[in-house]
């Protein structure tokens, strides 16, 4: 008789095990907001407001299902999220920012167009050779970086002689900045020039030809 009454006991307590922790999971449930959503015509449970169509659950509505429903992994599953132990970290910065081929390939039509000076076609060149390096991984390239080139390939086109070259010194300011080797580059060109210009002036002045541009390599 008394072996019965232990096995009672024992089954109660399982019993009564058993409705404790169901309801303590109840009790968490009620105590945060739970949504009932529709994601992709499914109905889904969220701790947290729907991101399309949904309305808020009274907590004392839910069944025990319900509970392991608004299981975080369970939400994020049925939502189309990736689970937060899975979420990549953030990313590197992005590398070089360069012209795309459609692009690229109006730059060197451009650049070979007759209608231009040859100061406006050199700088026209250069750009299409400064888009290439770009995309080859040569500089540090914002698209603020190639606003800049594209407004001074525009300028090239104007009248004012002076709309054209100071848009292109602003280009090649920026890639002075973006691009330690061509602004290297841009240095010895612009001195060449400087010194052809004073040989010219020179020449002039004693009535002599000009000698002829060396391009810098």
């Amino acid at each position: 008789m008394a072996s019965i009454l232990v096995g009672d006991s024992g089954v109660l307590m399982k019993r009564m095990g058993v409705g404790l922790g169901l309801w303590l999971a109840l009790s968490g449930a009620w105590a945060q907001q739970v949504w009932k959503c529709e994601v992709a015509g499914k109905v889904v449970f969220s701790d947290k407001p729907c991101p399309q169509s949904g309305q808020p659950v009274p907590g004392r509505s839910l069944q025990p299902n319900v509970v392991d429903a608004i299981k975080p992994e369970v939400v994020d599953a049925a939502m189309g999220r990736a689970p937060a132990a899975s979420v990549p970290a953030l990313s590197s910065p992005p590398g070089n920012a360069c012209p795309g081929d459609g692009e690229l390939r109006g730059m060197e039509t451009r650049a070979n167009s007759t209608t231009l000076g040859d100061a406006e076609r050199q700088f026209m060149q250069d750009e299409v050779r400064r888009a290439r390096q770009c995309r080859s991984g040569q500089g540090r390239y914002r698209e603020a970086d190639w606003d800049i080139s594209r407004e001074a390939q525009a300028a090239q086109t104007q009248i004012s002689d002076r709309v054209r070259d100071t848009a292109r010194q602003r280009a090649e300011a920026m890639h002075s900045a973006a691009d330690p080797d061509e602004g290297d580059r841009i240095a010895r060109r612009r001195l060449a020039e400087e010194r052809l210009a004073r040989r010219q002036q020179q020449a002039a002045q004693r009535g002599q030809n000009p000698a002829a541009s060396i391009p810098v390599r």
